[in-house]
């Protein structure tokens, strides 16, 4: 435990059964609500705020409890067997959500909005994923100075997510287009009631139902310097930074997602009888329940090993690669794990209704993670980027 944390090593395990309890009980619940609909009451809103969901993973200066990195995703694990777009909109309030500004923000934004992101009175959302572009150098949405010194926003962004409770968005656009490459971005945290700001609305999503997916358009937009992030010509950075502990959280989502499968699979497999025995004794079960495990440790593994490094030093030169080890291996696992625990349960884990736990739900669920922070080629790519600078070689951190 960080021996500067404001609770105890016992409340916060207290607090971990806590959150299993909430997501597999009154979480489970509302999603029934919220499959139809694709969104979430207010009743989910103030649960997650009672349960300190807001407040846990910040430091101690803006009301949260000092917890490092490690003890953040041991959080998430927990809040990530429940359904996946209130996991989806929760992993964004413990990451993005407050730590943009915190890195990035002007002294005058930090004072106004820091204190206001421990029970939901702010929450802001990201936007860098653009129809006409990527979510690299090759933008289009434009942020260039007016006479008076304001920037002017102009442009579009897709696939982006909490856009239905968001009062602010971090916004990645062009401010300097003659500049090459990764210069010609900056980084601004643009408030939702600006004149000038629209959302795009998009169809119900297959899985993750209710975290306010949607397009933005951003017409003559004027934005006062004080919400410019960094310096100019820092958007590139703040991005690949930002994301590179956002997929983390994703590989942690998985790894949460990963273990209820297991152990609804395990009940399963105890359960079904077939010529006298429980299939949980059949070589081939026992062969699926090993590659399920196997793929769970290691990734478990790897991401503790993140976050040691980042809670040495959050700006380290292996928390780029690691990170995207961490979210291409988790899909590997979820992607393996989930198919696995169809194939235990037959059928029955294809209907909406199963005795065990949302199987059906969780299936679909986890498809988003192939996609969200960067699809599993983007991995691969800054993996080789990050091997090459390195000469092949990685470091780690033991306690």
């Amino acid at each position: 435990m960080n021996p500067n944390a404001k609770i105890t090593d016992e409340q916060f395990e207290a607090y971990l059964k806590q959150i299993r309890e909430l997501v597999e009980g009154p979480f489970e619940e509302i999603q029934k609500e919220v499959e139809v609909t694709n969104t979430f009451p207010e009743e989910f809103y103030e649960l997650a705020k009672k349960n300190d969901l807001y407040r846990f993973y910040l430091p101690s200066e803006y009301g949260g409890w000092d917890l490092d990195e490690l003890e953040i995703l041991r959080v998430q694990e927990e809040f990530s067997r429940g359904p996946g777009g209130m996991r989806m909109h929760l992993h964004h309030a413990a990451d993005m959500n407050w730590r943009i500004l915190d890195d990035y923000g002007t002294p005058e934004v930090k004072a106004e909005l820091m204190n206001k992101f421990q029970d939901k009175t702010v929450y802001c959302n990201f936007a860098i994923t653009e129809q006409t572009g990527g979510t690299g150098a090759d933008l289009h949405t434009t942020a260039i100075k007016d006479a008076d010194g304001n920037y002017v926003l102009n442009g579009e962004k897709w696939l982006i997510s909490h856009t239905d409770c968001s009062d602010y968005t971090y916004v990645i656009a062009v401010t300097n287009p003659d500049d090459d490459k990764d210069t010609r971005l900056s980084g601004f945290l643009v408030p939702n009631n600006a004149p000038g700001f629209e959302i795009v609305p998009m169809p119900h999503m297959m899985g993750c139902r209710g975290a306010g997916h949607a397009g933005l358009k951003f017409t003559n937009l004027v934005l006062d310097p004080k919400y410019l992030l960094g310096e100019e010509g820092q958007g590139m950075e703040i991005a690949i930074h930002s994301l590179s502990v956002s997929r983390v959280h994703i590989a942690m989502s998985n790894l949460g997602m990963s273990q209820r499968m297991l152990e609804i699979s395990l009940k399963r497999a105890n359960d079904r009888v077939t010529f006298g025995k429980p299939i949980a004794s059949r070589q081939m079960i026992k062969a699926k329940i090993a590659d399920m495990q196997k793929m769970i440790h290691v990734l478990r593994c790897a991401i503790y090993d993140f976050a040691r490094d980042f809670n040495k030093d959050p700006h380290n030169e292996y928390v780029t690669e690691k990170a995207a080890i961490c979210k291409l291996f988790s899909i590997d696992t979820v992607k393996l794990v989930s198919d696995e625990m169809l194939e235990i349960f037959g059928g029955d884990g294809y209907f909406e209704d199963c005795p065990y736990g949302p199987t059906e739900r969780l299936y679909r669920d986890c498809r988003a993670m192939w996609l969200e922070e960067g699809a599993p080629c983007v991995q691969r790519i800054t993996i080789a980027r990050e091997c090459q600078n390195h000469g092949g070689k990685i470091e780690y951190t033991f306690d």
